[in-house]
């Protein structure tokens, strides 16, 4: 017996594929909405989809139709979408919205929008609660246009009940901007001795896609409105990511550790580095719905790696993932920068 209908709004995404296939497996008869109506390889024919730009006039509201019991966003964005899901209540039983770890600032107000300032590192505790303090909604930056919705949506929860997940560094297959390419470059590139600052023990939290689809899946199940994290079992390091990394590949590579920050040319920066750690507690998930991860971030890391080796294969990288090339340009594979680093580093040692 069906559990109801469930629609998906951006389907297609990393996490919105793993969702759909969540959500049918457990039961639900799915309706996969994209901009482009795309499948996933992984969906049977049961699953249906449909076009759907719903920035369009009303077009939401025509393609949901007589409505679901649970809609699924991957992609909510600012006050607008926010006002397009509420103006829907009637015909939504529940939500499950996709959000940001993000979205936190610490007791100075510093958030991950801060970083580029003096002392603008946010110094968060260890684990980080949903009840610690956020950025204030805004339309400047992505943590503040992230937060718009969630105050709008929760301040509607009397008429449509509303789960927010706020995602840590989303890993696995389908990434737009993978993590991990800063190591599997380096190993396909033959590169024999890595750089890391803060002396390797940066943490951001990682989460796999299909961590977040077991939460979409569970709150789609038992509805309210509600904020949780959304993180994997264990939180690595840096260090220990490149060493997982080294192990899914066969190399080896030595580890070069600079103590304090990454060198005004970079060197020793990647995409997990920062000089306090960032971990989410997930206990409330835990006791509020009984979540308990699928995967963890080594046994799923093979896939990951094959996926973008893949995506690599006779292309540049910044071809391959353009987004990630945007967001930290080419200074993440500048190795004449980093072969001087370690020739200084050499002569000083």
């Amino acid at each position: 017996m069906s559990k109801g209908h469930a629609w998906v709004l951006g389907a297609t995404g990393q996490i919105g594929r793993a969702a759909v296939r969540s959500l049918v497996t457990d039961g639900w008869e799915v309706t996969a909405a994209s901009r482009g109506g795309g499948r996933d390889e992984g969906w049977g024919e049961e699953v249906r989809t449909v076009a759907l730009d719903r920035d369009g006039d009303g077009a939401l509201a025509a393609a949901l139709g007589p409505g679901c019991d649970v809609l699924v966003d991957m992609v909510a964005y600012g006050r607008q979408h926010a006002r397009q899901l509420t103006g829907l209540a009637d015909r939504i039983g529940s939500a499950v919205v996709v959000s940001s770890g993000a979205v936190y600032e610490d007791e100075r107000g510093h958030s991950f929008d801060t970083q580029a300032e003096p002392d603008g590192s946010p110094r968060y505790p260890v684990p980080i609660p949903e009840s610690q303090a956020t950025v204030a909604p805004g339309e400047d930056t992505y943590a503040t246009r992230k937060i718009r919705p969630e105050h709008d949506l929760l301040a509607a929860g009397g008429t449509l009940p509303v789960t927010l997940l706020r995602a840590g560094a989303v890993h696995g297959p389908h990434c737009r901007s993978p993590r991990e390419l800063y190591f599997v470059k380096r190993a396909l590139d033959g590169r024999t001795r890595r750089v890391l600052a803060y002396g390797g023990r940066s943490r951001f939290h990682p989460v796999h896609a299909a961590n977040v689809a077991e939460l979409i899946r569970l709150a789609a199940l038992k509805p309210g409105s509600r904020v949780l994290n959304a993180a994997d079992p264990h939180a690595p390091t840096v260090a220990e990511i490149g060493e997982a990394v080294d192990a899914v590949v066969g190399r080896s590579t030595e580890t070069v550790l600079m103590p304090g920050a990454p060198s005004d040319q970079g060197v020793g920066s990647t995409p997990w580095s920062a000089p306090h750690p960032i971990v989410y507690d997930m206990t409330a998930a835990e006791r509020e719905l009984g979540y308990r991860p699928v995967t963890g971030y080594a046994e799923s890391l093979p896939e990951t790696v094959a996926w973008i080796t893949a995506q690599l294969a006779g292309r540049d990288w910044q071809d391959a993932y353009p987004a990630m090339a945007r967001s930290y340009g080419t200074g993440l594979f500048d190795y004449a920068a980093e072969d001087a680093w370690l020739e200084e580093h050499a002569r000083t040692a």
